[in-house]
């Protein structure tokens, strides 16, 4: 190879490399994009929170991590959701469910745990929590979902029904088994068969289902699919 050639090789894959740059950070950043619309996507707009299979994932994280003991799976449902809708409209339902979204997102950003929206005025939750405050905190979760909110110079109530399932009382059980038994608690609680707070037992994590849903809830009397 002639020498100019040969001195010209590491010039022009200098080039070559500085072209490459650019390309290679808008590809990143392209794929940073991506990403987050995907996240954003997954997020439910009303609530700002994620839904049911994020909730899962994370909760079975949790289960993994040797802090079985301390894992808290939380199912919440409002009480006069309907009548809010009904007797203000569904914009101010809407924004019941905004605030709900917004005090969750905030009791989690402080604790190893994660809120989600299943629906409607149904939410739950999967936390870490120290075995000894664990109820406390929840009761004050609680009590700070039902603080009266004002929409459009109206102050409006919503009552919340919270079941608990603690995985250390249910040993073996998956996310999806644990989501069932706090579900089944929180029914109980919302019929005034058990009071707050309850812990779900066994018995709760297999009762029966209609149509893939617990009895009691909508949809069960229609036939399956």
């Amino acid at each position: 190879m002639p020498a100019t050639a040969v001195l010209r090789q590491p010039s022009r894959t200098l080039v070559i490399t500085a072209a490459a740059v650019p390309l290679a950070l808008a590809v990143l950043a392209d794929d940073v994009r991506v990403r987050r619309q995907l996240h954003a996507a997954r997020r439910d707009p009303l609530s700002g929170l994620p839904g049911r299979d994020d909730l899962t994932a994370c909760g079975a994280r949790l289960l993994r991590t040797g802090h079985r003991d301390r894992v808290y799976v939380m199912l919440l449902d409002g009480n006069g959701f309907k009548t809010i809708n009904d007797t203000y409209g569904h914009a101010a339902g809407d924004a019941v469910i905004a605030a709900t979204g917004r005090r969750l997102a905030t009791w989690t950003t402080r604790r190893q745990a994660m809120a989600a929206r299943l629906g409607g005025d149904e939410f739950a939750l999967a936390a870490v929590l120290p075995a000894t405050t664990a109820l406390s905190d929840i009761t004050a979760l609680r009590e700070h979902l039902q603080q009266p909110f004002t929409h459009d110079g109206q102050t409006l109530h919503l009552r919340m029904s919270v079941g608990i399932a603690r995985a250390t009382d249910l040993p073996g059980e998956d996310i999806t088994r644990l989501l069932h038994a706090a579900d089944t608690a929180m029914y109980k609680i919302k019929t005034g068969t058990e009071t707050f707070p309850y812990l779900a037992t066994h018995d709760d994590a297999h009762t029966s289902t209609v149509n893939g849903r617990r009895a009691g809830r909508p949809g069960t009397h229609l036939p399956a699919a």
